[in-house]
């Protein structure tokens, strides 16, 4: 009961939970009255594509910054287990034979000088007792620490799926771009030949001809650019997937549309970040950790209580070592106080506490953006919505007018300035769609970053990146 008594007593401040911020009742860009409710996991899904998931499912396995954020959790759980063994006695045992011969000069050797052989044994031990709650606080610290690992865990797999998600969409809109302008120039170079029948015919003019060749040109001129962006998104799915930067080159050479996001994501309320954002999360466990250091440190300005014990024994001949003769012991109690240390211990404590602010400042900080990353990515999806509707409308209409101009020019019923207005019009407007429907789906993206959504799946982190064998005893070779 006594020892069920002392191992409950602490010192130090006891963290009571998450502490009691300002929140917003609900989200500013969304009414409370049309929340959605639901859940987030695999919200990529919703994107309805079956290679990005596909391409999702391989990074999770084997991108390097999520094997490292295991190997952070494997650690932790290690540190846990280390630090809880100071809660137990430690036991070590030592055995020795030697042989000896005392000199026959030696003051010792009174009786008998011949060689003699001296069996030894001996187990020490020593306990620590935990009167001030040290340990648990230190075991509390290592607990809390791990936590903070598993949700820096969870915030990589977060990253990453989102990143590799935005990398898939614009590679997609640079594929659908490339696209536009191989289409949109062929379309001018018609033009061009036309305009060149009726210079050639005596109807048309040297000027009409140099602009519509420069036209389909520069229209021709966007291709490289794009090339060039959609290779290096490649690329970086490739990285993103723990593979050589044409690792995925193969699965992203047949374009396919930009992934349009049909169903809303659940946004929930503000106060949900505080589980669902697994950095905010982490960033509550370390203070958490924080609080339960101070109380580590204030510990060790008490005394510190062990118990030692040891049993020796030794005898000239083996068979001897057991007997009650050849037996010593000795055991008892041992008290450390700390008397003068200049104000050091003091001192540790003064900055636990600072720790511990500054841990709930970047807690109080990740919060607040994690609020705005919310708010911004809510309202980015909302207007670019609008935008690519209006976007929509303008490319239709401004079709009809390219196909109305070229025909009445055809006809030498309106200027060649028509059919290039209305050419570069409609080429600018699909352009301008392209981009915003990437815009809408990368904002979709963001806001289910923003919200916390992430793997649902269970993570293996007990195996280990490197596997290492032959670990006992064995002859090397020295390595160049």
């Amino acid at each position: 009961m006594l020892g069920g008594l002392l191992t409950g007593c602490a010192v130090g401040p006891d963290y009571a939970g998450p502490p009691r911020l300002d929140m917003p009742a609900h989200w500013s860009a969304k009414p409370a009255s049309r929340r959605q409710t639901g859940t987030l996991d695999r919200w990529w899904l919703r994107l309805r594509d079956p290679l990005l998931n596909r391409l999702i499912e391989q990074a999770v396995e084997a991108n390097p910054d999520v094997a490292k954020a295991k190997a952070v959790v494997r650690e932790a759980r290690a540190t846990v287990q280390q630090t809880s063994a100071g809660l137990f006695p430690s036991v070590s045992g030592s055995a020795s034979v030697t042989d000896n011969k005392t000199s026959a000069g030696s003051a010792s050797a009174v009786v008998d000088t011949s060689p003699y052989s001296l069996h030894q044994a001996s187990f020490d031990s020593s306990w620590e007792l935990d009167l001030f709650g040290g340990t648990q606080r230190s075991i509390e610290a290592a607990v809390r620490g791990a936590q903070s690992a598993e949700e820096d865990l969870r915030d990589s797999l977060v990253t990453l799926i989102g990143d590799v998600a935005a990398y898939y969409v614009d590679a997609r809109g640079y594929q659908a771009r490339i696209a536009l302008a191989q289409r949109t120039s062929v379309s001018q170079r018609d033009t061009e030949k036309l305009t060149r029948s009726k210079y050639e015919a005596g109807s048309g003019n040297a000027v009409d001809l140099a602009k519509a060749t420069a036209q389909a040109a520069s229209t021709e001129a966007n291709v490289p650019t794009y090339q060039t962006a959609l290779a290096a998104d490649i690329h970086r799915l490739g990285i993103l997937l723990g593979r050589p930067p044409d690792g995925v080159a193969s699965l992203m050479a047949r374009s396919a549309p930009v992934p349009a996001p049909r169903m809303p994501l659940p946004t929930g309320l503000p106060a949900d970040l505080l589980m669902s954002r697994p950095d905010v999360a982490s960033a509550e466990r370390k203070l958490a950790q924080a609080t339960a250091k101070i109380g580590a440190a204030e510990a060790d300005r008490y005394p510190a209580v062990s118990l030692t014990g040891s049993v020796g024994t030794s005898a000239l001949r083996a068979g001897d070592l057991a007997k009650y003769s050849s037996v010593s012991w000795s055991v008892g109690p041992s008290v450390t106080v700390p008397v003068f240390d200049a104000g050091k211990r003091l001192a540790t404590v003064r900055i636990a506490e600072a720790q511990r602010d500054q841990a709930f400042a970047t807690f109080h900080s990740t919060l607040l953006t994690a609020f705005e990353d919310v708010e911004n990515a809510l309202v980015s999806l909302s207007r670019e919505r609008v935008r690519a509707a209006k976007l929509t409308e303008a490319a239709k209409n401004y079709r009809e007018a390219a196909r109305l101009s070229r025909s009445l020019f055809e006809t030498g019923s309106a200027s060649f300035i028509d059919v290039l207005d209305a050419e570069r019009s409609l080429y600018s407007a699909e352009d301008s769609l392209i981009q915003s429907k990437v815009s809408a789906a990368k904002d979709y993206i963001a806001l289910a970053k923003a919200l916390g959504g992430s793997w649902s799946d269970p993570v293996d982190v007990s195996t280990p990146i490197i596997v290492d064998s032959n670990t006992g005893p064995h002859f090397r070779e020295m390595q160049k």
